[in-house]
């Protein structure tokens, strides 16, 4: 009885288990290939339940959607000889799951095939180009040839290839060192020529104000000179005149005149000998007939002149 239910339950469990093993779904976004012994026979496109034939029939799901490709960077030679450091991205749909299958098996023997590809056709456009095409408009359609070589090669694989992308392109490490010192040195070239000639103008402007200085300064004393002349001769020509007006007047003015220079400039206590010349006009003043006679003279000129 024990054996009868243990073979029962055996029974429904292998008949469950073929049961499942003959389910299958394919979801949104994907597409399915049914393989029967080895060969394909069959493509799903459309999403939803299936049935196959247990243990017999294989199922190999592809992603329907953009699949996306970045192969680690690599260093291409242009073709003015320069080197530098690239990276694509490269994205790609499975169209025909069946001839995927026959030509490329799996995903990733398809992705190390189209990193190849993509390689070998990115060496080949860039090695006829410079880098200033590179760095120009030109890099759109190189871009556009790598795209659409690739894209013809891979089509009889069921992929079609999208876009091709170049995602970086940067100078290799010593390269860029290289161009910095160059760019450096030349730099330093310009900054010493720039300073000689600044220091030539410098010098240039420097001499040129001089020159003026000096011309400037000899007109200054020149015309200091003249108008110093002209002063002392208008002063000799005052004084000239005031001396034949009145001589004994003008005498005793210059001795108040040497008295106050004479006595401002001393110590609190001077010492002078009585009798000394110095102090004559000091002690006795001016001559009151002199006095006289010079105050009649002014008065005589003043009505003359009136």
């Amino acid at each position: 009885m024990k054996q009868r239910a243990f073979f029962a339950i055996a029974a429904l469990g292998v008949a469950l288990f073929t049961a499942l093993s003959a389910c299958y779904t394919v979801s949104e976004g994907q597409r399915a290939l049914v393989v029967r012994l080895g060969a394909p026979i069959a493509v799903i496109d459309t999403p939803g339940f299936r049935l196959k034939l247990p243990f017999i029939d294989t199922i190999i799901v592809y992603d329907a959607r953009l699949l996306l490709l970045e192969p680690p960077t690599e260093e291409v030679i242009l073709g003015d000889q320069k080197r530098i450091v690239a990276q694509t991205s490269t994205r790609f749909r499975i169209v025909d799951p069946l001839r995927f299958y026959r030509s490329l098996r799996t995903l990733e023997q398809a992705s190390s095939q189209l990193a190849l590809v993509v390689s070998s056709a990115l060496r080949r456009e860039f090695g006829q180009i410079d880098l200033h095409a590179l760095l120009s408009s030109d890099r759109e359609w190189v871009i556009r040839n790598i795209q659409h070589d690739v894209a013809e090669k891979f089509h009889p694989y069921g992929v079609d290839v999208v876009e091709v992308l170049l995602h970086r392109a940067d100078l290799p490490v010593e390269t860029s060192q290289a161009i910095y010192d160059r760019m450096k040195s030349e730099r330093q070239r310009e900054a010493k020529e720039l300073r000689a000639q600044g220091f030539e103008w410098a010098q240039r402007i420097q001499a040129q104000a001089d020159r003026e200085r000096t011309i400037i300064l000899s007109e200054a004393q020149r015309d200091a000179r003249i108008a110093h002349g002209e002063g002392d001769a208008q002063a000799n020509l005052v004084l000239g005149k005031a001396v034949n007006r009145d001589p004994q007047f003008y005498k005793f003015y210059r001795a108040l005149q040497s008295y106050r220079r004479a006595l401002a400039a001393s110590s609190p206590t001077i010492i002078l000998s009585p009798d000394m010349e110095f102090l004559k006009l000091f002690k006795a003043g001016p001559q009151a007939k002199d006095m006289t006679g010079g105050a009649e003279r002014s008065r005589t000129e003043a009505s003359k002149g009136n």
